[in-house]
C-alpha cells in the first residue's frame, strides 16, 4: 500500500525532463540540455584539496547532527560579512543541501491546514514539500510586467486568517529575477501587519547576481529576523551540486526543531563535504567571481538571441543562471505532424523529441505562459541551442 502523502505529491519536472534527455542521449541522440540547475564548472581546486585532505587525513565519522562547529562559526561568519545579519553557531543546521533546509523548516512549522504563500513562477518543490507538511500551498502568480516579482499589493490581498508562512526566493528559481531593496521593504511592511506569518527566504544564489550586492528580506527589515528562516548553501556558487552541503539560519526554537527532524531522518551532511564547505567560506572567492562573469556573459547572449526570434519576448534577470522567456505566442499552434502546442509541457516535449533542446515547461513552476532555460552550459553549446529552439518556433503554424 502507498500512503495518501506519497500519492498525493507530484514527480518533479525538472527530473522527468531531465530524465527523458539523457534516455534520448543514451540512445543516440544529440540533446542540448537546458533543463538543470546545474553549474557546468568543476568545483574550485582548493575546495577539492581540502576535501582530498580530509580524507587522506582520516576525517570519515560522523559530525555533530547539526554540523562541525568550525564550519558553523565559519557561516556566522560569512553572514556577518557578506549579509550584516549577526547570528550565533546554535542557530545554525548544516544539511544535506539546502532543498533539505527548505523541507526539514517547513516540517517544523507547518501544521495541517496552515497555508503557505508562494510566489509564482515557483520552483517546483516548494508545493510539494508543504504538502508533505499537510500544509495548504497558495501559490500567488505575478506578472512578466514585474518580472515575475510579487507586490505588496498582491501579498496583501492573499493573506487569510489561516496563513503560516510565506517562501521568498531571490534571486530566482526558475526567472533568474532579484527583488530589489524597495521591493522587498514594501513587502517586509505588509508582512509587519501580520505577526504570525513565517518568512522562508532562500538564497541559494546569492552569489550569482550580476549588478549590484545580492539583498534579502532581512536586509529591509532587521526585525523580522525572528520569525525568519535562512536557507542558503554551496551548490551553486560554488558548483558544488554534488557536494550535497546547505544549511538553515533562524531563530533558535525553528533551529531547534529542524534539527531534530534532521537527527531522526538523515542525521548531519558529510564530513568530507563539510570540510569542503569550510574552505569555501575561508578561501579565495577569486573562481566564485570568474564563474559569475562567465553566467553573465551567457545570459546577455541568450537574452538577445531569444528576443530575435519572432513570438519570444524575453527580460533582462538579474541572477541565477535561468532565463524565462514568455512563449504564449506558439501555444495553441500546431507541429509539422499535426500535433497542437496546448500547454508548455506540449512544447517543451516537442522540443526535445524533434528538436534535441532540454526545457522545463512553466506549468511546472505555476506559469503556463513560460518556460525555464538554464544557461550554465557553455556558449557553444549555448548557440546551438538557440538555433534548434529557432528552428522548433518556427515550425509551428
Amino acid at each position: 500500500m502507498i500512503s495518501t502523502r506519497a500519492e498525493q505529491l507530484s514527480e518533479s519536472q525538472t527530473m522527468k525532463i531531465s530524465g527523458r534527455a539523457k534516455e534520448l542521449a543514451r540512445e543516440g541522440v544529440s540533446i542540448i540540455s537546458l533543463s538543470a540547475g546545474e553549474p557546468d564548472f568543476k568545483t574550485p581546486a582548493h575546495i577539492c584539496n581540502a576535501a582530498i585532505e580530509a580524507i587522506t587525513e582520516g576525517f570519515h565519522g560522523y559530525t555533530m547532527n547539526a554540523g562541525m562547529p568550525e564550519l558553523r562559526e565559519a557561516i556566522v561568519e560569512k553572514l556577518k560579512r557578506d549579509n550584516g545579519l549577526d547570528y550565533s553557531p546554535d542557530q545554525i543546521v548544516l544539511s544535506n543541501g539546502a532543498k533539505q533546509s527548505v523541507g526539514f523548516a517547513i516540517l517544523a512549522t507547518i501544521n495541517p491546514g496552515d497555508e503557505v504563500l508562494i510566489p509564482a513562477p515557483y520552483w517546483v518543490s516548494y508545493p510539494e514539500m508543504v504538502k508533505m507538511a499537510q500544509g495548504t500551498p497558495v501559490p500567488i502568480r505575478t506578472t512578466y510586467g514585474t518580472h515575475f516579482k510579487l507586490t505588496a499589493e498582491q501579498l496583501r490581498d492573499s493573506i487569510t486568517p489561516k496563513t503560516r508562512a510565506i517562501i521568498l526566493c531571490s534571486p530566482s528559481n526558475p526567472t533568474g529575477a532579484c527583488y530589489t531593496l524597495k521591493e522587498l521593504k514594501e513587502i517586509a511592511e505588509v508582512l509587519k501587519e501580520h505577526p504570525d506569518i513565517l518568512i522562508f527566504s532562500d538564497e541559494i544564489y546569492e552569489y550569482i547576481v550580476f549588478s549590484g550586492e545580492h539583498v534579502g528580506i532581512l536586509n529591509a527589515a532587521p526585525e523580522l529576523k525572528d520569525r525568519t528562516v535562512l536557507i542558503n548553501g554551496f551548490s551553486k556558487g560554488f558548483a558544488m551540486t554534488g557536494w550535497r552541503l546547505g544549511y538553515a539560519a533562524g531563530p533558535k526554537p525553528i533551529i531547534s526543531a529542524l534539527a531534530k527532524i534532521q537527527s531522526q531522518e538523515t542525521s548531519a551532511p558529510s564530513s568530507i563535504s563539510q570540510k569542503a564547505g569550510l574552505a569555501a567560506y575561508t578561501g579565495t572567492m577569486a573562481p566564485v567571481a570568474k564563474m559569475r562573469e562567465a553566467f553573465k556573459e551567457r545570459r546577455d547572449f541568450m537574452v538577445k538571441a531569444l528576443n530575435e526570434i519572432e513570438g519570444v519576448d524575453c527580460f533582462t534577470p538579474s541572477g541565477a543562471f535561468y532565463i524565462f522567456p514568455d512563449i504564449q505566442a506558439f501555444l495553441g499552434k500546431t507541429t509539422p505532424s499535426g500535433t497542437k502546442m496546448e500547454t508548455s509541457t506540449d512544447l517543451c516535449m516537442y522540443l526535445l523529441e524533434k528538436h534535441g533542446v532540454a526545457a522545463v515547461p512553466g506549468d511546472a513552476f505555476g506559469e503556463p505562459g513560460g518556460l525555464r532555460l538554464s544557461y550554465a552550459s557553455s556558449i557553444e553549446q549555448l548557440k546551438e541551442a538557440v538555433i534548434r529552439l529557432k528552428n522548433g518556433f518556427d515550425s509551428l503554424s
